[in-house]
């Protein structure tokens, strides 16, 4: 259900009142019964609720290519252990 601005053209008193859209317009002011006049609105913006919106929200087909060749994992190979030789040498 809308909400409707209106002023009253004798008092200048301004308030809201939720309206069907098929109701008639009021036509006297709740203060003083002067007439009033409709006032044009701004309309209802978006309303968001909620923590927000990310980036994995929406999937982008076109990035998914991007995203596999970049998180490409490098294996690491490890050398072999270096012991220390602890057999004696024969003298020559």
């Amino acid at each position: 259900m809308p909400t409707y601005d209106y002023r009253c053209l004798s008092c200048g008193n301004n308030f809201e009142v939720f309206q069907y859209m098929t109701e008639k317009h009021l036509s006297s002011c709740p203060k003083c019964g002067g007439k009033v006049k409709r006032l044009i609105g701004a309309g209802a913006g978006p309303i968001f609720k909620g923590s927000g919106f990310y980036q994995t929200d929406y999937k982008n087909s076109s990035n998914d290519s991007n995203q596999k060749s970049d998180k490409k994992t490098s294996t690491v190979t490890e050398a072999p252990k270096k012991t220390k030789d602890t057999s004696e040498k024969s003298p020559k």
